[in-house]
């Protein structure tokens, strides 16, 4: 099984530049290899791939439909290493040109690892080697990319701009792999995404799931934290989506995909004196202490606009973690503000109660971000279409998580 470390950059341009040109010939010059070089490159390519890439015909190669495939990936690529490496030196015209994987491999290494030492170990190379190879990179750049400090090694300026195209790249040269092995059991495909709060409750796992069963070969990597903590990490490439609430406004770099409205609630323990109160009033609520979220959260902002007119009441704890929240209100007569599906489960058990109707005024979206370049393999869209049907299912059966709409 070809990993993506193995394919040879300087090969892939070869690609590109037959597909433009249509021939080997004028390929080669333009990468600078020699015709039987690339014919030699192109060769191993179609045995990591899998496929036959071109077609030979009496007026030149053109590309098969896997080669296409190949190609648009290709191109993505390099695209973000040209646009990575763009304005970081004035030494070389187009440093992206030199650049090869054992390059990038050591340098990503690096960049996640913070130690040349680590870096070596994680991809079972010499420190040596590591050290040689990011040095190399350096020189290709023009210019550094790492501050050192003892043992200690962190991206600079351009190493961390750097490695967010080098990351994208990557990721591209690998979903060509996991395209073109669709058929096969040998090759497992990754799903990196970001957890919001909002997402979690129910539509993630159920999507995740239904992924489960039906893509046995399918793996997952879920961070979860808030929309600052992964947005970065999605820009990098280290994740491909966000499921979670959705900006209020449009970001030029991000597509957001509206997926379902989520409607607040007064949540509290179901001992609270205001459990059985059907309409409760403003002055009843600010009559008891409340938990809220941290000052930068967007569920704080709904908060304040909801005590906007009048004052106030006490707020005795500040609190994002909706599991400590939810002990809380069961041993105290603290309220707060939550999404339905976070507190479905303690609902439902008679933990904790919803009081009143959910608020009018807190509508929020929730939905998947993710970068505007990002192109999904099959799996990744199947995963889009199942978080489809989650929230379909959601809002058409608000039973599922015990609360009322």
């Amino acid at each position: 099984m070809t990993e993506v470390f193995e394919i040879n950059i300087r090969h892939l341009r070869g690609l590109v530049a037959i597909r433009e040109h249509g021939s080997i010939t004028a390929a080669g010059s333009l990468v600078n290899l020699s015709q039987p070089a690339l014919t030699q490159g192109i060769a191993k390519l179609e045995r990591q791939f899998g496929y036959t890439l071109f077609e030979r015909r009496s007026g030149g190669m053109i590309p098969t439909a896997m080669g296409r495939i190949v190609i648009e990936r290709t191109e993505a690529a390099l695209k973000h290493l040209a646009d990575s490496a763009q304005g970081l030196t004035n030494v070389f015209n187009n440093p992206e040109r030199l650049m090869t994987m054992t390059q990038l491999r050591a340098f990503l290494a690096l960049a996640d690892a913070g130690s040349f030492a680590e870096a070596a170990r994680s991809i079972a190379i010499s420190q040596t080697a590591v050290h040689r190879a990011v040095g190399d990179l350096e020189l290709v750049i023009g210019t550094d990319l790492v501050e050192r400090r003892g043992r200690a090694v962190w991206l600079n300026a351009a190493g961390k701009k750097l490695a967010r195209g080098s990351r994208l790249a990557v990721a591209e040269i690998q979903a060509a792999l996991v395209d073109l092995a669709l058929d096969s059991d040998s090759r497992s495909e990754m799903i990196s995404f970001g957890a919001l709060p909002l997402a979690r409750p129910y539509i993630v796992p159920r999507a995740m799931a239904d992924i489960a069963k039906e893509v046995p070969k399918a793996s997952f990597k879920v961070l979860e934290g808030s929309w600052s903590e992964l947005v970065e990490p999605l820009r990098d490439g280290a994740i491909d989506m966000i499921v979670g609430a959705l900006r209020p406004h449009e970001i030029a770099d991000l597509y957001q995909r509206p997926l379902i409205e989520d409607l607040l609630v007064v949540a509290a323990g179901s001992q609270h004196p205001l459990a059985s109160v059907e309409r409760p009033t403003m002055d009843q609520l600010r009559s008891y202490p409340w938990i809220v979220a941290p000052a930068d959260a967007p569920l704080r902002a709904h908060w304040e606009r909801f005590f906007a007119e009048g004052p106030r009441p006490e707020t005795q704890i500040e609190c994002g973690s909706v599991m400590i929240i939810g002990r809380l209100l069961t041993y105290s007569n603290l309220l707060t503000l939550l999404s339905p599906d976070q507190v479905a489960l303690q609902i439902r058990s008679g933990l904790l109660t919803q009081i009143g109707k959910p608020l009018e005024g807190s509508r929020r979206m929730v939905g998947i971000t993710t970068r505007r370049s990002w192109r999904p393999t099959a799996t990744q869209r199947l995963f889009f279409e199942k978080l489809e049907e989650a929230a379909r299912e959601r809002t058409s059966n608000p039973d599922l998580t015990g609360t009322w709409i």
